[in-house]
């Protein structure tokens, strides 16, 4: 059974409102003519700001949306309600907090049964860390460091690595160091990389004695 995991650095709805190449892709992916998305917000605390972004968004596509709250749970069943989509789009927020409470739910099991049955995952910073075994993340204005994800992409990953000043140092110093995992691991292969704006490529962070590697990985870029 295929198996798919879209991880987001940046861009897409969220981040881009007026391109929604990245979104249209995942919905791609797919094979269901009008597949079922469904918004997972829990990093920013089921914000009802992002909650209205993301249904005004996909709601100009060809898509079955909807959204899961923790805070507002409106299933009746989690695991069924989950099971039953088709596409697991996570937001952005804090890392620690998604998971922490994902596990108090027991909604990460649930996703990775949802994943090992095909349902296609994707995130954005937070919604893209959770997927692999290390991802970079910060607390409220304090130092970045790396947290452990749920460990279904071997790795690590840093979202926002040319976006935001202190990620692209504070991930080739861990990884140099060693206190963290070097990016894309092989248990599960990097496919390809894709990309809403022109020369913007992903790098793959690799240690190198007592610093690090960087390959520049071309990405096709979606019209």
């Amino acid at each position: 059974m295929k198996r798919q995991v879209i991880a987001l650095g940046g861009g897409g709805f969220s981040m881009e409102p007026d391109n929604l190449a990245l979104d249209r892709y995942i919905l791609s992916q797919s094979e269901e003519k009008e597949p079922r998305i469904c918004f997972i917000p829990t990093a920013s605390g089921d914000k009802p700001e992002y909650i209205r972004r993301f249904y005004e968004a996909f709601g100009r596509l060809t898509c079955k949306p909807c959204h899961l709250s923790l805070f507002e749970p409106l299933f009746q069943n989690l695991h069924d309600f989950v099971l039953e989509q088709d596409i697991l789009y996570v937001g952005g927020g804090s890392t620690r907090n998604l998971l922490v409470l994902w596990q108090e739910w027991e909604l990460d099991g649930i996703i990775a049964e949802a994943y090992q049955n095909g349902v296609i995952l994707a995130g954005i910073s937070a919604g893209a860390n959770c997927w692999f075994e290390e991802g970079v993340t910060d607390s409220l204005n304090g130092p970045l460091y790396a947290i452990e994800g749920l460990g279904m992409l071997s790795g690590s990953i840093c979202p926002h690595f040319d976006g935001e000043i202190k990620r692209r140092p504070a991930y080739l110093e861990a990884i140099g160091k060693g206190t963290m995992k070097e990016g894309y691991g092989v248990d599960e292969q990097l496919i390809h990389v894709i990309c809403s704006r022109r020369n913007t490529p992903a790098y793959k962070i690799s240690r190198q004695g007592v610093g690090t590697f960087e390959e520049a990985i071309p990405a096709a870029y979606l019209d």
